[in-house]
């Protein structure tokens, strides 16, 4: 069979089995189970695939079409110039958290050795992403679960980036104050659980639910970031663009300027604030 049949099939697996991306999917599982590039997937398209080649493929397809996430089965991501290992100890990086990263690091570029804090870090992520892009940072993460930690400190070797990780609830007995604290904090309501896709379903519930409106750990994450933040320091925060208006308010109301930004789709999910009257 050509590669660029196996290829069809492989998509139109994933269809039937109601995965939501098909075509990108099967593309990214065949380029694993070849060990092709996209470059050569494009130029070799016609030429014939071996039965040991098939089968790896069809395994890949076996455990996507059950939905096991497509990050899980690739084992590893390229995300915010970082390498990320991906398993079910934590939440898979999502595109969205990848451009919170591009919009905090301008306001990182006027400090010569800022200190940055990753509240709830997962696989490191934001963290490394930070530390990869601003070298002379001083890089704090922490995670209530040591699963989580152990990921985030295998791919900051993976990677060749030195950060602090600490098990923390949130801030608590964290070391201020920061420039910066940035967080993709739990932010889905308890009632989206029962109606979760099922990749969602594999990532860890401590990762994902935070009371009646999602919005029961960001508002702990805001109250104990106030004190922990230097002079002209900026709390970001992703959340769901169905609650950042409402948490933003509530900022506003408490005494912080707070921003929206939006995601890439135009939805306002992420809030940034500092203290009223400070700049930075």
């Amino acid at each position: 069979m050509q590669l660029r049949d196996l290829l069809r099939q492989g998509a139109a697996r994933l269809g039937s089995a109601g995965v939501p991306s098909p075509e990108v999917d099967a593309r990214e599982l065949l380029l694993s189970a070849l060990h092709l590039t996209p470059t050569a997937l494009l130029t070799r398209a016609h030429e014939p695939v071996g039965a040991d080649g098939q089968a790896r493929y069809a395994t890949l397809l076996d455990r996507r079409a059950a939905r096991e996430p497509l990050q899980h089965i690739l084992g590893e991501v390229e995300w915010g110039g970082v390498r990320l290992r991906c398993d079910p100890r934590a939440l898979v990086p999502r595109p969205e958290t990848e451009w919170l990263l591009h919009l905090l690091l301008p306001g990182l570029q006027s400090r010569a050795q800022p200190r940055v804090l990753d509240v709830g870090t997962g696989t490191g992520a934001l963290a490394l992403g930070v530390k990869a892009a601003c070298p002379g940072a001083a890089v704090t993460a922490t995670d209530l679960s040591p699963g989580a930690l152990a990921l985030a400190r295998e791919n900051a070797a993976l990677n060749g980036l030195e950060v602090t990780w600490l098990q923390a609830d949130l801030l608590a007995g964290v070391p201020g104050p920061f420039d910066l604290i940035v967080s993709n904090p739990p932010y889905l309501p308890e009632g989206d659980r029962a109606h979760a896709d099922p990749e969602v379903q594999r990532d860890p519930d401590l990762a994902l639910y935070s009371g009646p409106d999602g919005l029961t750990l960001a508002r702990r994450l805001a109250a104990q970031a106030s004190p922990a933040l230097a002079a002209g320091g900026a709390l970001w925060l992703e959340l769901d663009p169905r609650n950042a208006a409402t948490l933003a308010a509530e900022l506003r109301a408490g005494g912080w300027d707070a921003q929206l930004h939006a995601d890439l789709t135009g939805r306002e999910r992420f809030v940034q604030a500092r203290r009223a009257g400070q700049s930075g």
